[in-house]
């Protein structure tokens, strides 16, 4: 009975060092992806500074600048996740806001960056149904579940 539960202890220790390791890999390829992210945003806005000057620039360049802001965003935020569930015991309720909240931020940078001429009704109808979804979903789950943070404080 005891040879079991040592048994049991060392694999839960070994899966916990394996999510340790998925968790580190994760944070790299969302730290490079982040990088990247961010130079293409600074070079956008550079070339449109250096290109336009002080003149207003086109509604097209600008929903492309602001969708590579909320992809930087959305990136950050991701990797704010992975450390609020590695640092705090995992707790499905802070996980699922997390994931609402990134869900969000996707859908609204969709919205910053869809040419209204080409887009159909039907397709503004699932966006805005998926918003009012995910906002429903996250105010449900919100609670009074303290969320904890990262510098400890409550």
């Amino acid at each position: 009975m005891i040879q079991r539960i040592t048994g049991v202890l060392r694999a839960v220790s070994l899966f916990e060092r394996f999510e340790q390791c998925a968790m580190l890999v994760l944070t790299f390829a969302i730290f490079v992806l982040t990088c990247l992210g961010l130079f293409h945003v600074v070079v956008a806005v550079t070339r449109v500074v250096l290109t336009a000057g002080l003149d207003p620039i086109s509604q097209p360049v600008l929903q492309s600048i602001f969708g590579m802001f909320f992809t930087v965003l959305i990136a950050l935020e991701f990797r704010h996740s992975i450390l609020i569930t590695s640092e705090s015991q995992p707790h499905s309720v802070v996980r699922m806001r997390s994931v609402l909240l990134i869900g969000m931020m996707a859908t609204v940078r969709r919205f910053i960056v869809i040419d209204l001429g080409t887009t159909s009704v039907t397709e503004m109808l699932a966006l805005s149904a998926a918003v009012l979804a995910l906002g429903v979903a996250y105010w449900l789950v919100r609670g009074n579940v303290p969320v904890p943070r990262p510098d400890g404080a409550r």
